[in-house]
């Protein structure tokens, strides 16, 4: 055990030298500016919610909605099947859960009953006597739904805050259908908000210009026809448009949207997939000199006039847009669409000043503990003692230095975790010094007594170490937000303490026993 190689002496320094140049910009201001290239050492612990402050939203993804889509998707295949194969039917609809409709003729009951199971058969297909017909989707399917619904969410959200810069999210599925996210530096969430509360479906239909908006909407309203509002008013009460319902191309093509200015306006230029592309050709090529309505969530945000075919599969969406409008827009468009609604139902602004004291405490609290253990190893082992005290400050230096380079966020749990870690890394120091003492009671030379301290301890520690380590493993996995926070300052501590132990603290040793040869140990 007292064999130390020279590779082993390098790698040890340069672990500990590795650690004081990635914590070091810990020490800087945060006015103090880092442009500095991405490998280079100067990232800083990134702080939770709790310590630097920010906003908290808790938010629920209207699931119903999902499931009224899903059935009005299995009307529009039951209406398209029926016409094909002729069957006539009324009274199609849908109900909370489930699709009716009746067939018309006795004769075509059996067919038709086959013909809907056959749509999809994860639905349940149930007829009497009468021909009435109820088309149910089953538990597994609506599951599912729900379950990838949910998953869609939390992918769009994290790309929507993504987009805004804030740095360190924390984005989490809570149940069925909510979602907690937590905003650190973000003390006004009332952007993010405006951004998460937009579904963002956007689709592209045609103008109706048969009749005008004012007679429809005084009851003269076309088959096949809807009266939408335009998002933004110029004066007074949004404009209101008479818009085709059919939709003649969704935005799911998009592929990118971006901000940019047009006759010193600001603008969103968009650009489609090829699929999207050769669907936007074809109707502007066929509805040349018609107004074609570009609508978001249900409102008409403009409806230009189509002078010319566009092939290229690129356009610009105009419109009374400030540079912030148009930028969210835009934001909103390449994040995607949600699948459902998002409702914000809790809100909590955490102010920075909490969080200083959080930290302020935290350090008050680290201090103590380590004036505390540092006192007492120099009390209990003398020089050894001092050695223990040396590879706590590089343990601590490395945890930081960790912290930094994984971008782990620190929380209030999480400066817990490394106070609880300042006493479990002198713990091996412990198990070996009262080993060692052990072994000198036992009339073995110093050389021999170190040798066998650090043999007959090394086990132990490492059991200890790796059951410690494998709770805190499945806090990781099994927790969220605080007692992640903890699980990750534990599990770095962990293993910093135990390469602090084993191999700094043995080499200081090792130095000192070759150098000083003494006949007695001082411990």
């Amino acid at each position: 055990m007292l064999q130390f190689s020279a590779f082993k002496k390098i790698v040890v320094i340069l672990v500990c030298l590795i650690g004081i140049i990635y914590a070091s910009p810990n020490l800087l201001r945060n006015d103090i500016p880092l442009d500095l290239p991405s490998f280079a050492p100067g990232k800083k612990v990134s702080l939770g919610l709790d310590l630097q402050g920010g906003s908290y939203l808790l938010l629920e993804v209207d699931l119903t909605v999902v499931i009224k889509e899903y059935l009005e998707s299995i009307t529009s295949s039951v209406r398209q099947q029926l016409r094909k194969e002729k069957i006539g039917y009324r009274g199609l609809g849908t109900t909370r859960s489930s699709v009716i409709l009746t067939i018309r003729s006795e004769q075509e009951f059996e067919r038709a009953k086959e013909l809907l199971f056959a749509i999809d058969k994860a639905n349940n297909v149930i007829m009497d006597g009468a021909g009435n017909i109820q088309i149910t989707p089953k538990d597994e399917s609506i599951k599912s739904r729900k379950i990838a619904a949910l998953q869609q969410s939390i992918e769009i959200v994290r790309r929507r805050i993504d987009e805004t810069g804030v740095r360190e999210p924390t984005i989490q599925r809570q149940g069925e259908s909510r979602i907690l996210v937590q905003l650190p530096g973000v003390d006004d969430p009332e952007r993010v908000k405006a951004l998460l509360g937009q579904t963002a479906k956007m689709v592209f239909r045609l103008v109706d210009v048969t009749t005008s908006a004012s007679e429809a909407m005084a009851g003269r309203t076309p088959p096949g026809s809807e009266v939408l509002r335009a998002a933004m008013a110029e004066d007074g009460e949004p404009q209101a448009y008479l818009i085709k319902k059919r939709v003649m191309l969704s935005g799911e093509h998009l592929i990118d949207a971006q901000a940019t200015f047009q006759d010193g306006q600001p603008v969103v230029s968009f650009r489609f997939d090829t699929s999207g592309a050769k669907k936007f050709g074809k109707v502007t090529t066929k509805n040349v000199n018609r107004p074609f309505a570009i609508v978001l969530d249900n409102k008409v945000i403009s409806a230009p006039v189509i002078r010319e075919p566009i092939l290229g599969g690129t356009g610009i969406i105009s419109g009374n847009f400030t540079v912030r409008s148009a930028n969210d827009l835009a934001l909103l468009l390449r994040a995607g669409a949600l699948p459902a609604p998002l409702t914000v139902l809790e809100e909590r602004t955490v102010g920075p000043g909490l969080g200083v004291d959080s930290i302020e405490a935290g350090k008050m609290a680290s201090v103590i503990g380590i004036c505390l253990v540092v006192i007492f190893m120099i009390i209990c082992y003398g020089l050894f003692g001092i050695f223990a005290n040396i590879a706590l400050f590089f343990n601590i230096v490395l945890i930081v230095g960790a912290l930094s380079v994984l971008q782990a966020t620190l929380t209030l749990p999480g400066i817990a975790g490394i106070v609880l870690t300042i006493g479990m890394a002198v713990d091996a120091n412990v198990l070996i010094f009262e080993r060692i003492r052990e072994e000198v009671a036992l009339g073995r030379t110093p050389i021999s007594a170190i040798d066998a301290g650090y043999k007959r301890a090394l086990t132990t520690i490492i059991d200890s170490n790796l059951t410690t380590l494998f709770a805190a493993l499945c806090l990781y996995s099994f927790g969220s937000g605080p007692i992640k926070g903890f699980s990750v300052t534990l599990a770095i501590g962990i293993l910093t303490s135990m390469f602090t132990a084993i191999m700094l603290t043995r080499l200081l040793i090792v130095v000192w026993l070759r150098r000083r040869k003494p006949d007695l140990i001082p411990i």
